[in-house]
Formats: structure tokens, C-alpha cells, sequence
């Protein structure tokens, strides 16, 4: 079946369909990594966007019931160079175009997937649609240009969980979604030595895994959950997750951040870390097209290590618009310099930008978990 990708500029890409039929917009961004396409689809961060994979061969070793991040696939759409019409691997469940279609993700292969990132590098992100039914083009750039983006577009409502919840593989995949089976693949568990509170803003399940590894019991709240009734849990830390679209247009969870700021220890990361940011009186901005991969290198400015890291972000604090005396700068990323991570100097407070639970990318930054739990036994 045929299939037609228009960007709001005008450019076209003429592909075929794999995965479900139907027309889906989204912000098109690129992403660099070479294997983890099923962790990249299911993670919340990405509602709102359609990705694009740098790499040409998608779907080579399927698909299985451990690698989602969540119940089901969070992309808009799926663009890949070629999707492999054989899945080999002994973890393998299913086909990647049967997984696609079964969760209604519109997916188009064929296309020049250097051209589609190089054009996303020069002139930015942009908002594209993906149809099967809709083949006319000037219809279809319309149709993109028209589309909201993420740009002042609060998504955290939409993926976030409706009730409170202690983190447990097999409870949490019953309770949301039936079709979603978990196997046993949590991080080893140590004796829970600390209580965290996670807001979920679209946290993704291996983020959840690392605390619970780090000797964590773990209460998931929803990304609106009064800080008040936080702080009624006792908990001895508040951890701040990943997420979707623009950070100040979640404007109830600024809020109920300022609020936690000096009663409990704070790690955040990603969307988490820009919330955070605002909450301290700073602001954020959107990047020309993201970081999204596996290869970001990071470094440590105190200790001068570089870490490479996997990252899924749109937009980034700007550290100078934080009230001079409340943060310090930690990280940097050294592509084009922006903050990736900042430490409250007098509370027990610290954030990133990137991923450390690196699901999927490399693990050298996983030792952040550690470091709070650390703080949360000094604190």
C-alpha cells in the first residue's frame, strides 16, 4: 500500500505502508540509535512526534513482551529505510509491522532517511503527516501545517496514570493494560531500604526498574498529585520522570514542585529536570531539533569524565534564567553545550536531562540512581 509523508515546508516522500493503515501528525524528529526501535516506540516521550530512525534496517529481531516502556506504543508514526521482513532472534515474539499494526501505529518505509534528517538538521524539527488514505498533497502539507506540534501543547495529561500505584511488574501490567505482558525482567532487587514518591509525566518502565534495583519501593502518582498529599506518603525522596512535549505548559506540576522544594531530597530527569528548572524561577526553550539517541556525549564538569548517554528531549533550560546562588551547572553535553545537569547548592536537590536508565543506549550513566539514594541517606 502506498503511503505519502508531507512536512509543513512542503517536502514530500512518496514510501509504502507497513504497520496500520490511516493518517497520523506529529512533530517529525530523528533518532541516531542502531537497535532499541521498541523501547523508542513505547516510550511516553515520544507522544506527539513522529521518528524517524537514522539507521536503515528496522525490525530485524522483532519484537518481544519484556523491551516495551510502557503499555503500548506512544509514537504518532514510524519512518524507516527498510523494515526487515524477517525477525531472527531467540527473545523474539512477533514481527514489527504485525506489533505496529496491532497498536493502530501508522508506519512508512522507503524513503531517503538521509535526506528526511539532514532537511530536519538544517531547518529543524518539523510537523509532517503520515497517510494511507489521503494521497493528494496539497492536502497533506496543509494538513501538516495545521497540526498542533508540541510547542505549548501539555501531552503529560495523556500518558500520565489515573491513580496512584506501588510499582510491581505484574500488578502494573494488569492494572493498565491486559494486552501488555511483562515477563520478569526487573533490575536485581535489594531489600527496600527508602521510600520514593515518582511523578509520572510519562515515565518509562526501566526508570522505574532502577529505583526498585536500588533498593527503592516505589509510589507512582500521577503527574497532577497534590504535593501536599506527597508529603502526607512521608516519603524519604521525590523522584521527577521523563515526559512529552513542552515542559511550560505543564503548569500544575510547576507548581506542585515549588511546593516540595526544602521538604524532601529531588532527582529529575529529563522532562523532570526541565520542570524542576521552572519550578526554581528559570526558563526553558526549544532546541532547533533535539537530542534523540543513543550517542550524546555528556560531561561530568567536576570530575571532567565524558559519558555517553541516551537522550529524548525538545526543549532545555537555560541555567542563567535560574536565580543566581540556587544551582550550580553539572553536566554539559558536548555537541552544542547545553546544560544536562544542574545540583541545587544548598538543598538536596539534582537533575539531568538525559536518560541514565538508558533504555535503550549505554549504561555509563547509571550510577545516578546511587547518588540518590545517597542523598536521600544523608539527607
Amino acid at each position: 500500500m502506498e503511503a505519502i509523508l508531507a512536512l509543513e515546508d512542503g517536502t514530500i516522500f512518496h514510501g509504502r505502508s507497513f504497520g496500520a493503515p490511516g493518517e497520523k501528525a506529529g512533530e517529525v524528529v530523528f533518532n541516531t540509535s542502531l537497535t532499541g526501535y521498541q523501547e523508542i516506540l513505547t516510550d511516553p516521550s515520544y507522544k506527539g512526534q513522529i521518528v524517524t530512525m537514522t539507521y536503515p534496517l528496522i525490525g530485524n529481531y522483532g519484537v518481544n513482551d519484556a523491551d516495551s516502556e510502557s503499555p503500548g506504543p506512544n509514537a504518532e508514526g514510524f519512518i524507516v529505510r527498510e523494515n526487515s521482513r524477517i525477525a531472527s532472534n531467540f527473545r523474539s515474539t512477533g514481527k514489527l509491522e504485525a506489533y505496529l499494526h496491532k497498536f493502530g501505529i501508522v508506519g512508512i518505509e522507503g524513503i531517503d532517511t538521509r535526506m528526511l534528517t539532514r532537511r530536519l538538521r538544517l531547518k529543524g524539527s518539523l510537523k509532517g503527516i503520515i497517510s494511507t488514505v489521503d494521497l493528494d498533497e496539497k492536502s497533506l502539507v496543509k494538513k501538516a501545517k495545521d497540526s498542533p506540534g508540541v510547542e505549548g501543547v501539555d501531552l503529560v495529561k495523556v500518558v500520565t496514570c489515573k491513580e496512584p500505584y506501588v510499582w510491581n511488574e505484574t500488578s502494573y501490567a494488569q492494572m493498565t493494560n491486559e494486552q501488555c505482558q511483562l515477563t520478569n525482567v526487573s533490575a536485581p532487587r535489594q531489600k527496600c531500604k527508602y521510600h520514593v514518591v515518582a511523578y509520572d509525566y510519562g515515565a518509562k518502565f526501566f526508570i522505574l526498574r532502577h529505583l526498585a534495583g536500588a533498593g527503592c519501593k516505589v509510589t507512582v502518582v500521577p503527574a497532577d498529585y497534590p504535593a501536599d498529599k506527597v508529603l502526607e506518603l512521608n516519603p524519604d525522596g521525590i523522584f521527577l520522570s521523563n515526559g512529552p512535549a513542552d515542559p511550560a505548559a505543564v503548569t500544575y506540576a510547576i507548581k506542585n514542585i515549588k511546593k516540595l522544594i526544602g521538604k524532601k531530597p529531588i532527582f529529575g530527569i529529563c522532562l523532570g529536570h526541565q520542570l524542576l528548572g521552572l519550578a526554581l524561577g528559570g526558563k526553558t526553550y526549544k532546541l532547533k531539533f533535539g537530542h534523540h539517541g543513543g550517542n550524546q556525549p555528556v560531561m561530568d564538569l567536576k570530575t571532567k569524565k565524558v559519558a555517553i548517554t541516551a537522550q529524548n528531549h525538545g526543549f532545555a533550560v537555560d541555567i542563567d534564567s535560574i536565580p543566581k546562588g540556587t544551582v550550580e551547572l553539572t553536566h554539559i553535553n558536548l555537541n552544542d553545550k547545553t546544560v544536562e545537569g544542574m545540583r541545587h547548592l544548598k538543598l538536596p536537590i539534582f537533575s539531568v536531562q538525559y536518560h541514565p536508565e538508558a533504555g535503550p543506549g549505554p549504561h555509563d550513566a547509571s550510577y545516578l540512581f546511587k547518588e540518590f539514594t545517597k542523598l536521600m541517606g544523608n539527607a
